[in-house]
């Protein structure tokens, strides 16, 4: 890192991710408030599920399977939107398994749960490994995206136990030619996909002395894979959050906070 870029302050940031819905108690808003910075926030990727036809020519069947592991709230709209525009219900003692409590709670708003038949990891999807360990003799269908393999699914093959990966939705580049002509400061990555959607949207991309934040391992590999520079990298043991990498690299650079 350059030192010109480490002194040159930070006055505009780009958070590649929709604006929080309750923007007044973010995070991001209190950093804006305190450094007097510009913080933006757009959606990079975007969601788009996949059609019953596509989803047919994997040969699944969801009546096959007796649990069903659900990553995220994005899993949960798009499984239950091709059971339904395929006519399947699920059947009552079916199993599901939740990557955490809000995944869980969002599963009501298609289904009755019944408590025995729902099981709850912590927060990461390893979490979970534990509670399938329990079942091994269930027949497990994982709803995902495109993206990449998950970790945990291998795990659960090492096991002996049956383990399906179904696409039901993609994650795609959003169009963000609008930002063209427009330059910020920082911009923060939360997925290698957001860093590839940066430079399908402008291949001619040039770091300069844009800072780049970054958060995970994966999405420090695809951006350093991309040549690009890391000015923030999170998490870390003192700062777990972006944000709170955000705020002690803002400290390096000498600027004051906004009175």
């Amino acid at each position: 890192m350059s030192e010109q870029v480490v002194n040159k302050p930070v006055t505009s940031i780009l958070i590649s991710q929709p604006a929080p819905s309750d923007s007044a108690n973010s995070p991001y808003t209190r950093i804006a408030d305190r450094w007097g910075i510009q913080i933006d926030f757009r959606k990079f990727i975007q969601v788009d599920g996949v059609s019953v036809n596509e989803f047919r020519k994997q040969g699944v069947n969801p009546l096959d399977f007796s649990a069903i592991i659900l990553s995220s709230k994005v899993a949960v709209d798009h499984f239950f939107r091709l059971l339904e525009e395929m006519r399947i219900e699920m059947p009552p003692e079916m199993r599901y398994f939740c990557v955490g409590e809000s995944t869980a709670k969002y599963l009501q708003k298609y289904i009755v749960i019944r408590k025995r038949k729902l099981h709850v990891g912590e927060r990461r999807l390893m979490d979970l490994l534990p509670l399938i360990q329990k079942y091994k003799k269930e027949k497990y269908l994982f709803p995902c995206s495109d993206v990449t393999r998950n970790q945990l699914t291998g795990e659960i093959e090492s096991l002996g136990i049956e383990v399906v990966e179904s696409v039901m939705y993609r994650t795609v580049a959003s169009d963000l030619s609008d930002l063209e002509n427009i330059f910020y400061d920082m911009i923060c990555f939360y997925s290698p996909t957001g860093i590839q959607s940066l430079y399908k949207n402008f291949p001619d991309f040039k770091q300069n002395n844009t800072r780049i934040a970054v958060f995970g391992k994966t999405t420090a590999d695809e951006a350093e894979l991309a040549g690009l520079r890391l000015d923030v990298v999170a998490p870390q043991p003192e700062q777990p959050s972006m944000t709170a990498a955000i705020e002690a690299y803002l400290k390096t650079t000498g600027q004051e906070m906004s009175q």
